[in-house]
């Protein structure tokens, strides 16, 4: 090392002490950090806080205490889980020298779930949910219910005790009430969403039978109460509804083992996906993990075994296990011993217990072989449409291959007179505009980066491809001129590595008509190109409403995307402001295009994703289906109108003045 760095080596050590060790307390921390605790600060961020709680009032149920669990939106925007649990104890801890409630929620991993003889299975397990929820909350009180008196505690800025516990009264309940707000200063939005709540608390219902989850909106006066008996039956029912079904569902249950077991599983004709849901300790395993290994690794094993015992394929051959899930929907659900559990990550997105894969395994080869030899008929009808799955996998493949060795190349054709096909090869950094109308489309075409950007001009509006053959989706202008263009098969025979492009965006007008186009593509998207969504290629471009300008200088203009960027623009811009309202893309000219919707430096993109795949399905059933009934009441319930007339007014009297 030369003198100079040596020199300034020593220097850097000097200014490096041990005062600039930052100790923070455990909610100091949680408040810096949250993405390291929820995530993120965005909605499902937000919507985190509450499912800490809510999973806390169902291990109480999973448990056996208490048949319903109430949440309440609150008029002010704060949110209330009440449950009939034994309530959180209130007594004095031995160690921390405070009551155990207030320990629950002011400091990390601590909590009655790391201990088997007071929870057998619990959703938590590092013990953070509670605090994290107090910790980024405006405010928090807690109202426990037991040995005949209401206790009461209370927080306030991020988990500081404002009410220590307390005793209101006398009662003849049992339970816990958690009631708080989230904090404006933690997240952008504090606006807690019915629609999400509801999913979930109906998610929550087909895991847990047999108690009562009840939600309430104090606003709009809305309540709704969920309950089954049939548990993942019903789920199942709810997610192939709209679906052909091969066979009855199927379903087994196996409590023999430290590791309880749950499946209920259901093939349906005519689709290609392969929808498998796994849950551990009734919280969705998104990344699967080892309980989902286990089932898939029996599934292909068990029915490859049984064809070939039956002389239905020939001992050398097997059944791919992608080819036996395809039109498999599945939900699988174990419940982990604590002392056995284990997950990779606060948010619990994956099981990481070694022993639920040979459970799992086992027990879930030994039933299906039984219910295949008790099933004879359908056994052999699904070995047949695994092995059609097969062998159009392999067409498919020997077709490519064939295209691949041609000497005439055809990767550089037009394939739409209105396609204007990006120039780099590059194609995981290409970029396909699906946009609505000529107008628009010409100035994507002239505003693009030709480089990397190929735009595609929908003729029309497309086909509903909800419940429609493959053949009339081919033959289908709009679609085969799409199919052809993204490259990479259709259906069964789509292969993602083919796509010739990284990602795929669709642009249309805000309006109605533009939704209703989004709503087209994405069930195209999602019933014959799932592996797209899946890998996070598809996006729905964000065009603004508005602009607001200048009127002496128009240079000087600023782009909104809702009313509230507009009231700030306004006041940015100052007097003397004038506003175009962008009704649809081809008010735009290509540089104003290209500036805010296509510029990858500057445009807002909204990634499609699959969080939930019963909303999925229920929102197909409902949007797409010859129901206008239904679809009518779910947009009245669900779709917030914006007030066209007080734009025009305020318009009109800008131009007044």
């Amino acid at each position: 090392m030369a003198n100079e760095e040596k020199d300034e080596f020593i220097a850097a050590e000097e200014n490096y002490t041990a005062k600039d060790i930052e100790v923070l307390s455990e909610l100091e921390g949680v408040r810096k950090r949250p993405g390291m605790y929820i995530g993120s600060t965005n909605l499902t961020g937000l919507h985190h806080l509450v499912w800490e709680i809510v999973d806390n009032a169902v291990d109480e149920a999973v448990n056996g205490y208490g048949k319903k669990i109430t949440v309440t939106m609150m008029r002010d925007g704060s949110i209330q889980i009440e449950d009939e649990g034994r309530g959180i104890p209130v007594d004095i801890h031995p160690q921390a020298h405070i009551p155990a409630v207030q320990l629950l929620y002011t400091t990390l991993h601590s909590g009655g779930k790391f201990n088997s003889k007071v929870y057998q299975t619990s959703a938590g397990l590092h013990g953070v949910g509670a605090t994290v929820t107090n910790a980024l909350s405006e405010f928090l009180e807690v109202t426990i219910y037991r040995e005949g008196k209401i206790y009461h505690i209370a927080f306030h800025n991020g988990g500081q005790l404002l009410t220590p516990l307390e005793v209101l009264g006398n009662t003849s309940k049992h339970g816990t009430t958690v009631h708080f707000k989230p904090d404006p200063k933690i997240f952008p939005n504090t606006k807690f969403s019915w629609d999400t709540i509801y999913n979930r608390l109906e998610e929550k219902s087909y895991l847990l039978t047999g108690v009562h989850f009840i939600l309430r909106d104090q606003k709009s006066g809305n309540s709704h109460e969920f309950y089954t008996e049939h548990g993942l039956r019903e789920y199942v029912q709810s997610l192939t509804q709209n679906k052909t079904p091969l066979g009855d569902i199927i379903d087994y249950t196996d409590n023999s083992n430290p590791i309880r077991i749950e499946i209920a599983m259901q093939w349906c004709n005519g689709d290609y996906n392969e929808n498998v849901i796994s849950y551990a300790n009734d919280v969705k395993t998104a990344d699967g993990g080892t309980h989902e290994i286990g089932f898939k690794t029996a599934l292909t094993k068990t029915l490859n075994d049984w064809a070939q015992q039956n002389e239905i394929i020939k001992p050398n051959q097997t059944i791919d296990g992608t080819d036996i899930r395809e039109g498999l929907t599945a939900v699988l659900s174990v419940k982990v011993p604590e002392n056995l559990l284990e997950y990779e990550g606060q948010t619990k997105g994956k099981l990481g217990t070694p022993e639920a894969t040979s459970v799992v395994s086992n027990s879930f080869q030994n039933f299906f072989l039984y219910y295949l030899n008790e099933h004879k008929d359908f056994a052999i009808d699904l070995i047949k449409k695994c092995q059609a799955s097969k062998d159009a996998r392999e067409a498919a493949r020997k077709a490519k291959e064939a295209a691949r060795g041609a000497k005439k190349k055809t990767v550089d054709y037009v394939i739409s007179d209105k396609l204007a096909s990006a120039q780099s090869k590059d194609y995981a950094n290409n970029e396909l505009f699906i946009v609505e109308g000529d107008s628009a489309g010409g100035s994507a075409k002239t505003g693009r980066d030709r480089l990397h950007q190929a735009i595609l001009p929908l003729r029309g509006k497309p086909l509903n491809t909800d419940n429609v053959t493959i053949d009339k989706i081919v033959s289908n202008v709009e679609f085969s001129t799409l199919i052809q263009t993204i490259g990479a098969g259709v259906g069964q025979n789509f292969d993602i590595s083919e796509a010739r492009y990284g990602k795929i965006i669709i642009m249309t007008d805000a309006d109605t008509d533009g939704a209703h186009i989004q709503t087209l593509l994405l069930t195209f998207f999602y019933n014959f190109m799932k592996p797209l969504i899946d890998a996070g290629m598809i996006y729905i471009a964000q065009p603004p409403l508005y602009r607001v300008y200048k009127k002496s200088d128009p240079s000087k203009h600023i782009y909104c995307w809702d009313d509230k960027q507009l009231e700030e623009a306004k006041a940015k811009i100052g007097a003397g402001y004038g506003i175009n309202r962008y009704k649809g893309l081809g008010e735009m000219n290509a540089s104003q295009l290209a500036e805010t919707t296509m510029d990858k430096k500057k445009r807002v993109l909204l990634q499609v994703k699959i969080d939930d795949p019963l909303v999925v399905e229920k929102r197909i059933g409902i949007l797409m289906s010859k129901d206008s009934s239904a679809r009518w009441n779910w947009i009245q319930e669900n779709v917030t109108f914006n007030d066209e007339d007080k734009f025009l007014e305020e318009l009109e009297g800008e131009k007044r003045k």
